[in-house]
């Protein structure tokens, strides 16, 4: 779909720039922040971040105008933009459709939904059909804990070093660890470049980290992953080596420092990185926070939980 076609003889990755920048576009719109993607030739993968509160913090305005950015309007919301006076029944009428708006602006299968129409219409318009694109639905799993956060983030942003596509974190491509390493390199060359010490505070707005990407910051600042950058880089970078054993470089045998912190044996981090679709099922968590959710849910038990 996205990579060499052996039967023509044409590569496809430009499709893979596609959905880089549609799941960025998405993700502008939605309340939905991107925290790692790594797109394969065949598939892709995504960990992302529901932002339920930013959307229903959202005034009507902001609503509409980001939902008027993907899709077609509705004639009772132009005329309230036109600044006509509604009447009542108009007016209940109106603020359902927004309420309607504003939940699907914060809901995955919708934002799955776009994304996945978006690339089977391109993809059939470039190879001239119709027809079924994707093989099936999306399957996605919630992570319940910052363990299941970052054992997911690294599975997902060592895919092409798994699949020996890769032989480095920076050669991995279309990935978020390429892009996170990238714009970390830039900002530091430059800062370097210009003589001017980094007054780099914590804040989203931390210009060493991607804009469109979910930041890193380790001082609990709200809407952040809540470890330092530099890290996770060393920790998907360690866990890298230890799959790929020849992988050339210096091998650091110090446990990383997230590992320490979190209380992760290596063994079962390893494992986890390597086998996370199918170590859990719909949640993913300690096996205490799986205990808890399934009670929550008035289930026996979840995968990965025994």
């Amino acid at each position: 779909m996205c990579g060499d076609d052996k039967y023509t003889g044409k590569n496809f990755d430009h499709r893979r720039e596609w959905l880089v920048e549609r799941i960025k576009l998405l993700s502008s719109v939605f309340a939905i922040e991107i925290a790692a993607y790594a797109i394969m030739s065949n598939h892709y993968h995504l960990v992302v971040n529901v932002n339920r509160k930013q959307a229903l913090d959202w005034a009507n305005s902001e609503v509409i105008e980001r939902w008027y950015r993907l899709y077609n309007g509705h004639a009772l919301v132009d005329s309230y933009l036109k600044g006509e006076q509604l009447d009542n029944a108009s007016l209940v009428c109106f603020n359902e459709i927004i309420a309607k708006w504003r939940e699907r602006l914060y809901d995955i299968s919708w934002y799955m939904k776009n994304l996945n129409e978006y690339i089977a219409r391109e993809a059939n318009k470039e190879d001239s059909c119709t027809g079924k694109y994707w093989e099936g639905r999306y399957k996605s799993q919630a992570l319940l804990d910052e363990t299941a956060l970052l054992s997911c983030m690294a599975y997902v942003d060592l895919n092409p070093i798994r699949a020996n596509m890769a032989g480095t974190l920076e050669d991995s491509d279309f990935t978020s660890i390429q892009e996170r390493i990238a714009q970390l390199t830039a900002f530091t060359k430059n800062t370097v470049q210009t003589n001017n010490p980094s007054k780099q505070k914590d804040s989203v707005q931390d210009q060493s980290q991607p804009s469109q990407l979910k930041p890193f910051c380790a001082n609990n600042i709200k809407h952040t992953i809540p470890f330092a950058l530099l890290d996770y880089l060393e920790l998907v970078d360690w866990s890298g080596r230890q799959i790929s054993p020849n992988k050339k470089g210096y091998i650091n045998k110090a446990i990383p420092k997230v590992l320490v912190t979190l209380n992760i044996e290596e063994a079962q981090w390893l494992e986890s990185i390597q086998r996370f679709r199918h170590k859990y099922s719909n949640f993913a968590g300690s096996k205490q926070r799986l205990k808890q959710q399934a009670a929550n849910n008035d289930v026996k038990w979840y995968k990965g939980a025994g």
